[in-house]
């Protein structure tokens, strides 16, 4: 009944606003706005500029690494601070590793995804006028660009970067003297992730918030679309999960500049011991893992929903074992905080309770085959209709399968022992959360694009985006796992020293020179976007995917408050296509269920 009465409330303000809005400046409207569908581009465009960086320093390492020999006097002029006789410094090495890793994880694949996605599909999908707090939404956004801009600011220090792996386990992280990106670098490091942290809670609560107070009349949670449980879970995970690694973040910055010992003890630097006593840097790396591994799926969970309807709408048929999709959603989130420590076989824990998390590890693995035994379901025998997001979709899958069967070799302590620290390790969390939670949203993109704009992407440069991104990707981190099961360690600058690992090289040249093209490839997918923008074909019907979400039932000219007069209301589930031989492949959820389809649904009942 709540949530009745403010949709009705909201109905009729923001009728009375989509007639009479006021005059929005330029300001208001693009910088500072409220509405959940310019927030969403927003974070959109603010990941694809960080997507650039991140990818840029990986091109940079990568060309060390596959001719570490050579100089480069073109990228010494462009990058003095990092290059010295054109070759990459071995301090600047580190720091790109660490920038890389902390970019494309938190400030691409989780603002950029969820923020996103989040912000654009759980008012339109659940029949709402925007978020639960639209202030907050904007606060999350405007946190997020202050975190932005002080890990931006932190590139360009005279003593660089922040060093030491994405993961900055301490000591090196919390001694200020142990390296030249342990310096200010960190310190800025440190303090972005707080901010970034914060806006990740304030979207987080406002998701939940906006789930379940503000879903239209009809919309019962087992109506909604595997999008928003998706996103909904997500938010969940995230909310649980992030307070602890700020707790680590702000410990770590008492370690630094407070002198306490949380993370540090019996510290000799230069042959002098330092003093600091009690600390363990075993307890940094149980915090940092209780958030790094939920992240995992706090990054893949929202491409794993547009993946679904995406799969659902172009095969036009009903998504397969829709519950079993929903529960495994679940099932994945709460698995998702038992696994931590199996990313530290190495630590010199008791067997016992490795063999605990060896457990739960595995077992993580059934809900994740459910849904790729749903998704091959639901594309089976379908009428699939090929579109730019279709072949994403179904790259998606292709990387989620393949990326997740070496995560059951990991997760087994006996072979993650062997390989732990290698390429190996490298290879699998790029394919199955780095490359395959890219393929949804690049998925999501080109599906919800002519929402966010009213126009449709260009088809030619999107399947060639594709094809090149796809095979690329594929040639980049499929050898890895080559060089992984024979021993070879990741992080090192050069392997030319080393006999057994410096008949790779040719191996490395393949990797680098597929990442340089695979990094170029998204330059298509850039002007396709910004082209489209303005000078792509202009949509011209409300449903141009007939598909049956509430989002396509919004007006073309995408108002503020979504709906002009009163709320859509919901009468079936999200997935009703090819219901009937003689009619349309496809019922929108606003459609009243007929008599025939009522007593359909009591006989499956009895």
């Amino acid at each position: 009944m709540a949530t009745t009465a403010i949709h009705e409330h909201g109905a009729s303000h923001t009728a009375h606003a989509g007639g009479h809005h006021h005059e929005e400046t330029f300001f208001s409207k693009y910088v500072f706005s409220m509405d959940h569908k310019m927030i969403a581009k927003q974070f959109l465009i603010t990941g694809m500029a960080w997507a650039i960086i991140g990818g840029l320093f990986s091109v940079l390492f990568r060309v060390q690494l596959a001719w570490p020999d050579e100089t480069f006097p073109l990228l010494e002029t462009l990058f003095s601070n990092w290059f010295d006789g054109g070759k990459l410094t071995t301090e600047s090495y580190y720091a790109l590793v660490t920038m890389h890793g902390t970019i494309m994880v938190f400030f691409v694949l989780t603002a950029g995804l969820s923020g996103t996605f989040a912000n654009l599909l759980i008012p339109y999908q659940i029949g709402s006028r925007d978020m639960a707090s639209p202030l907050m939404n904007a606060l999350s956004f405007w946190l997020f660009i202050l975190s932005s801009l002080i890990m931006l600011a932190s590139v360009f220090l005279p003593t660089g970067m922040a060093s030491g792996g994405w993961t900055i386990y301490p000591p090196l992280s919390a001694l200020p003297q142990a390296s030249a990106g342990s310096g200010m670098g960190m310190t800025l490091w440190l303090i972005s992730m707080a901010l970034f942290i914060a806006s990740q809670l304030l979207g987080g609560v406002n998701y939940i918030s906006t789930v379940l107070n503000l879903r239209t009349k009809g919309m019962t949670l087992f109506r909604m679309p595997l999008t928003v449980w998706a996103l909904f879970f997500t938010a969940v995970i995230g909310l649980l999960s992030f307070p602890v690694l700020l707790s680590a973040a702000v410990l770590l910055i008492f370690d630094r500049h407070l002198h306490t010992s949380f993370f540090l003890s019996d510290i000799y630097v230069g042959g002098q011991a330092l003093d600091y006593s009690g600390g363990s840097a075993l307890l940094f790396q149980h915090l940092f893992w209780f958030l790094g591994h939920p992240e995992v799926y706090i990054v893949i969970l929202p491409a794993m929903g547009m993946v679904s309807e995406i799969l659902a709408v172009n095969s036009r048929k009903p998504i397969f074992g829709y519950k079993a999709m929903i529960f495994s959603i679940l099932g994945i989130a709460v698995l998702g905080f038992l696994v931590w420590a199996h990313h530290m076989f190495m630590s010199g824990m008791n067997p016992f309770l490795g063999s605990v998390f060896i457990l739960f590890t595995l077992l993580i693995a059934v809900p994740s085959a459910v849904k790729v035994f749903n998704w091959l379901t639901t594309i089976w025998r379908g009428n699939i209709r090929i579109t730019p997001a279709t072949i994403f979709a179904l790259g998606f899958v292709s990387l989620f399968i393949s990326g997740g069967v070496t995560g059951i070799w990991l997760g087994n302590a006996t072979i993650d022992i062997q390989v732990h620290d290698t390429y190996f390790v490298v290879a699998h969390f790029h394919i199955i959360m780095g490359i395959a939670a890219f393929f949804g949203m690049f998925a999501g993109v080109y599906h919800w694009f002519p929402k966010m704009y009213g126009r449709f992407m260009n088809e030619t440069l999107a399947y060639l985006h594709f094809f090149i991104t796809f095979i690329g990707s594929y040639l980049i981190f499929w050898p890895m796992h080559y060089l992984g099961l024979s021993g070879v360690p990741r992080r090192y600058y050069s392997f030319n020293e080393f006999k057994a690992f410096a008949e790779y090289g040719d191996m490395n040249i393949l990797i680098t020179v597929s990442a340089v093209v695979v990094f170029f490839a998204q330059f298509i997918f850039l002007i396709n976007f910004f082209w489209s923008m303005k000078k792509g074909r202009v949509v011209t019907v409300q449903n141009p995917w007939k598909a049956n979400t509430l989002e396509w039932t919004t007006p073309l000219e995408r108002i503020h408050g979504n709906w002009p007069g009163e709320l859509p209301v919901v009468h079936r589930w999200a997935y009703d296509y090819s219901k009937f031989e003689d009619g349309p492949d496809f019922i929108p959820q606003t459609v009243p269920m007929t008599e025939q389809e009522i007593q359909m649904e009591k006989n499956a009942k009895h």
